[in-house]
């Protein structure tokens, strides 16, 4: 067979197939052949090192494994001059295979699309809650995180048995928590809500975008980038804009 085509099937196979091909390739002494073999055995090198991040990253899932339902929830947009925060509430099989998850923010934003897809294509629930500028600005942003988180969880169509939380323990809510520092980068329940919130408010922000032209929130997301902070000056506040953020550049 040819090496273009022995390349093709290289790269239409899954892992295990990669493995039988490896064995049906290895001895062929061709230098193109050995760079394919080469590069599809680094391949599974990453793919299992991969698969034991995640393995490790369900340490506390396998802590309360009798909870029929457990809840990761995070939020994202804390620190922006404009827009929401997004709360986001997941519940995932407990044989869930998504590789890859982890804290969003070290994903490229085509990633995150992808994973938010095959998350909530796979989730058991998940819910989304939104505390907007008016909220943020009348109560202050902890306790519009909290509206938010609360909020995400009343859309869920399944009530969780326990909720593992980024860091916080939410008031008013009767549920049993777990608040786990770092945890979109410890749990994958977590990481899972961290991705569905992040791409959630992106994807609002592209949205005002259009709306409210000039201040660049599709690629800023709201956050106080220079180029931002020169619009504000020069084109005073939107109404999406947190006033208590923003009295610094009025």
């Amino acid at each position: 067979m040819g090496i273009q085509d022995i390349k093709k099937q290289f790269n239409s196979a899954g892992i295990d197939e990669l493995k039988a091909l490896i064995d049906e390739y290895g001895s062929d002494e061709r230098a193109g052949v050995k760079k394919i073999v080469e590069s599809a055995a680094k391949k599974i090198v990453a793919y299992e090192k991969e698969v034991e991040r995640i393995y490790r990253m369900k340490e506390y899932e396998r802590k309360y494994e009798n909870c029929r339902y457990i809840c990761g929830i995070d939020e994202v947009g804390r620190g922006p001059l404009a827009g929401p925060v997004v709360a986001a509430a997941v519940i995932l099989p407990k044989d869930t295979d998504i590789l890859y998850l982890n804290d969003s923010k070290q994903f490229s934003e085509k990633k995150r699309e992808e994973l938010y897809e095959e998350i909530i294509s796979k989730a058991v629930a998940y819910g989304i809650g939104f505390a907007d500028e008016d909220v943020i600005d009348e109560i202050n942003i902890l306790q519009a995180d909290y509206v938010a988180m609360r909020k995400a969880l009343s859309c869920l169509s399944v009530e969780p048995d326990i909720l593992l939380n980024d860091a916080v323990t939410i008031p008013e809510v009767s549920i049993k928590q777990v608040p786990i520092i770092k945890g979109d980068a410890k749990s994958v329940s977590i990481a899972a809500a961290s991705i569905v919130a992040k791409v959630t408010r992106d994807r609002f922000m592209v949205e005002m975008d259009k709306k409210y032209p000039g201040y660049g929130f599709a690629s800023n997301k709201g956050y106080g980038s220079a180029a931002h902070i020169s619009a504000i000056k020069e084109m005073g506040p939107c109404k999406i804009h947190r006033r208590s953020f923003i009295g610094n550049f009025l």
